[in-house]
């Protein structure tokens, strides 16, 4: 009865471990662009291998212990802004503003104007955005 036992559970676990396998490839498969790179992976030798370096050492939880920790990105939905990120972001936006309204306060066509501020403010965004 062992025996059986132990051949069930063989079986189930070796049948677990493949459905396991398959929704792992599924999801692999499904990264957009990318695709599968398990592969790939599994065919180049590890970065200690090419130092010469032992494995230990080039782990990268020993690696990340070094560095500095990782900052969070402020989140650009304003419901889930803290109070004081949502105040920052009001005064930066009154204070744009009030910059426009003052620099087209005296202008002749304000809706050229307004257009202009907006790409300036827009390639600004872009140039800080990628970095």
């Amino acid at each position: 009865m062992k025996e059986r036992r132990e051949r069930w559970l063989s079986k189930i676990s070796s049948i677990r471990q493949a459905k396991e396998q398959q929704a792992a490839e599924a999801r692999r498969q499904a990264t957009p662009v990318v695709g599968d790179l398990k592969p790939l992976a599994d065919a180049l030798p590890e970065l200690c291998q090419l130092v010469g370096q032992p494995a230990a050492l080039g782990s990268r939880r020993k690696m990340r212990k070094n560095k500095t920790p990782m900052k969070r990105p402020e989140p650009t939905d304003f419901s889930q802004m803290k109070q004081s990120q949502k105040r920052k972001l009001l005064e930066t936006e009154t204070s744009r503003f009030s910059d426009a309204v003052r620099a087209l306060s005296s202008k002749q066509n304000p809706l050229a104007d307004i257009g202009e501020q907006l790409k300036k403010r827009m390639k600004h965004e872009e140039e800080q955005g990628p970095s």
